[in-house]
């Protein structure tokens, strides 16, 4: 038995992982500004809810590139995702509303529902190893059902954000520091050369 290494890379890994730690911080910071009376602060928050929206649009677009090499129905998915969450997020500023209205509880549902089949492709492709896949997978179902439970007027959410939040953190990171490779080894029949 031959043994081949076949390494599987995340298109723009460290690019994708940067933005998945960005969109906290403009989103973070862009919603509490925005809740200010202040028109400088408003206006600061209401720029960095659209940074975050642009950030959440390209992580669609560039994670898409390599979910659709092995499903391109998930990688349609995931960007479509993306795609409602940074249009639903953009409506909190273009509605002046308070950074946790409708638009803000559809969006997190959406990528909560929309991120499980995303993650189930990293595991079954092994595109990342199995306990980041499964830990996505497993996160963002808590996190969807937190937002559903959101539109029944329960406030849920709040319980079940951190598998969630912890998972987007982790998975930055290791496209950060890893380039969003993992290696496999897979073995082979001899060759007959």
């Amino acid at each position: 038995m031959k043994s081949n290494n076949n390494s599987v890379t995340i298109f723009n890994a460290r690019t994708i992982g940067t933005f998945f730690l960005l969109v906290f911080l403009a989103y973070g910071f862009g919603s509490s500004l925005f809740k200010s009376a202040s028109n400088p602060e408003k206006y600061l928050g209401a720029l960095l809810i659209v940074a975050n929206s642009v950030m959440v649009l390209f992580i669609g677009f560039l994670l898409r590139k390599t979910l659709k090499l092995y499903n391109p129905l998930v990688g349609n998915t995931y960007l479509f995702t993306r795609l409602f969450e940074a249009l639903a997020l953009l409506t909190i500023f273009l509605n002046g509303s308070k950074p946790d209205d409708l638009g803000y509880i559809l969006a997190m549902l959406v990528l909560g529902i929309g991120s499980v089949p995303m993650c189930l492709t990293l595991l079954k492709h092994e595109i990342t190893p199995s306990w980041i896949a499964i830990w996505g997978a497993i996160g963002y179902a808590v996190f969807a059902f937190g937002f559903l439970m959101e539109l029944f007027r329960k406030a849920w959410s709040m319980y079940f954000l951190a598998p969630g939040g912890l998972w987007e953190v982790t998975f930055a990171a290791w496209l950060i520091f890893s380039g969003g490779k993992n290696v496999k080894m897979k073995n082979t029949s001899p060759s007959t050369e």
